[in-house]
């Protein structure tokens, strides 16, 4: 059994010893065996020449006109309003643990928020109406990255790139959750409950 001294000399003797040393005991030892020419062909250049043509342009002009078919459209505040948001939720199943016991059963009442933190805030704006996005760049919510803005019409894509800042879409399930009916609005958390405020803009 060698030593583990040896083994650590050798380690640093490869490490340290620089190949152009041991050039000089370097040997042409011949050809030994069958040598064959290889037929096949090169494995990448046939992968891509399999591989379907990728229209760039057209995908990026897909992207930048792209709106999911639940996206919900809300109309621009006609008046300034403030108003709570129950979030709690009803369970509609039993959930049990890996050995089956019951944790919780259908018809549980809980509270997301009292398990979970909440973003610093939610904006909505019309992304089509140059007034309100204006009115989200001169905010207090446009220089904090971890406040989400979701459009309720425009295109994420382009946006995105204007803002300088991720986009999302208001979706019909996150209205009904808000109770959302009108742009711009403002969702922040509120002790166990949400508060949402929309806000009038221009005359």
């Amino acid at each position: 059994m060698i030593g583990s001294n040896f083994i650590r000399i050798a380690a640093v003797l490869v490490a340290v010893v620089p190949l152009s040393c041991l050039a000089g005991t370097v040997k042409d030892l011949g050809t030994v065996g069958t040598l064959y020419e290889i037929t096949e062909p090169n494995f990448l250049t046939e992968l891509r020449a399999g591989a379907p043509r990728i229209d760039m342009e057209k995908q990026k002009r897909d992207s930048a006109h792209y709106q999911p078919k639940d996206l919900r459209k809300l109309p621009r505040a006609t008046e300034g309003r403030t108003f709570d948001v129950d979030v709690t939720s009803i369970l509609t199943h039993d959930i049990r643990d890996a050995s089956g016991r019951l944790l919780y059963p259908a018809g549980f009442k809980y509270n997301p928020l009292r398990y979970a933190g909440f973003i610093p805030g939610i904006v909505v704006i019309d992304g089509s109406d140059p007034e309100q996005v204006e009115w989200f760049e001169k905010s207090p919510y446009y220089p904090n990255k971890m406040v989400m803005l979701l459009i309720s019409d425009g295109y994420a894509f382009e946006l995105a790139g204007k803002l300088k800042r991720p986009v999302y879409y208001l979706t019909e399930i996150i209205a009904e959750r808000f109770r959302l009916t009108a742009a711009p609005s403002i969702i922040v958390r509120d002790k166990d409950a949400v508060s949402v405020t929309e806000v009038k803009i221009g005359k």
